[in-house]
């Protein structure tokens, strides 16, 4: 297969995906960043606690 029809191929393929718009881009994005800064919070909080209790009871 030739590169010029690998990428005819994939032209083609790609008119046949169903692409979300540009509301449901932005709300899925947005919706990513929420959750992984919640996320980050939640292991940073118990991070936060275990060193603590590291340092207070062992070291």
């Amino acid at each position: 297969m030739k590169l010029i029809d690998y990428i005819k191929d994939t032209k083609g393929e790609l008119k046949h995906v169903s692409w979300p718009t540009r509301r449901q881009t932005i709300i899925f994005t947005a919706l990513v960043i929420a959750i992984s800064f919640f996320t980050s919070m939640f292991l940073g909080f118990f991070d936060f606690i275990f060193t603590f209790l590291l340092e207070t009871f062992i070291v």
